[in-house]
This record gives structure tokens, sequence and C-alpha cells, in this order.
């Protein structure tokens, strides 16, 4: 078969249900294709594949893994101009939001997030706080910050977080 054929037999006809039970999902059904949201995405802009009208046609198709497995839903900036613009109230963001959480039910997760939340469980932010930034705080009269993730461990340990990130010695 060519690119880009859809085989019915590997759809998922009640994806598009458990998409609408899903917080943020309620009103995919909405959506007729209009395009508003896609003309007007930023992301759209800088990068072609992103197409929130093709990623809601895929959901109610039940493109199921095509759509939890893409970079599509991660995409989403968040900017809500899609969502400001929709004829449809189609709650696009939070739809996006929807999408997303199915996915890490499913155990999928963008390898961005999981860099991310891996350097939170380091350092308790995104970054290593050196001694150079820390005397710049010590010269303005603000308290100098440690750099350790022990209460983040705590926190993904307890909120199963952990399960979804490379654990430190599994990195060296």
């Amino acid at each position: 078969m060519g690119e880009g054929t859809i085989v019915v037999k590997e759809l998922d006809s009640g994806f598009k249900y458990r998409v609408t039970e899903e917080p943020g999902g309620e009103h995919l059904m909405r959506c007729y294709a209009c395009g508003t949201c896609t003309a007007s995405c930023p992301v759209r802009s800088i990068d072609e594949s992103f197409n929130p009208r093709k990623i809601i046609r895929m959901a109610i198709l039940g493109m199921k893994d095509e759509v939890l497995k893409s970079d599509f839903v991660w995409l989403c900036s968040t900017c809500y101009i899609c969502q400001e613009r929709c004829p449809q109230d189609v709650v696009i963001t939070e739809l996006m939001n929807a999408l997303k959480n199915i996915a890490v039910k499913e155990g999928i997760i963008h390898p961005g997030y999981v860099a991310q939340a891996t350097e939170i469980g380091k350092f308790g932010r995104l970054y290593e706080i050196d001694d150079f930034a820390n005397k710049k705080r010590e010269k303005m009269g603000l308290p100098q910050l440690k750099s350790e993730g022990k209460d983040i461990q705590t926190i993904y340990k307890s909120t199963g977080v952990d399960n979804y990130i490379a654990k430190p010695e599994e990195e060296e």
C-alpha cells in the first residue's frame, strides 16, 4: 500500500470516545475541519508538519497510534490563538493536553519532556546552579540556591513520575 494509505482494520473506532471522555477533549466532535486553527497557529508557520486540523481528523478517524506517537500533540505552544478563533468552540489547546494525557497513560512520553523531568529530578530545576550564579546572587543580596533534586525525587516517587524518566545511575 502507498504512503498515507489508511487501513480501516488498523483504526481504533473507540478512540474518539476515549478522547471525549478525557478532560479537555469533550468538544472533539464539534470540529468540521474549517482550518481556522491551522491557519492561525504560530507553530505551523515554523513547522509545516504541525497541523491541528489534521490531528483532530486523525483522532476522529481512530488513528490512535499515529496521534499518540507523533510529535504533533507535544509541539503545541499553548498560545490559545486557535482556540480563540475556532468558530465551533473546540478547545483545541485543551484537546492537545487531553491527547498528551492519554499518551502518558499509555506510556508514550515525548523525549523532550523526559529529558526535562530528568534534569529537574537531578538539580531541582532544568539546569545545575554553579558557583558563578550563586556569586551573582550574593552580590544582589539574594540567598544562594542549592542544586539538588532530593525533594523532587520524593515527589516523582509518590506520583509515579519516576517510572517514566531515566534514573541517575542509568545515564552513566
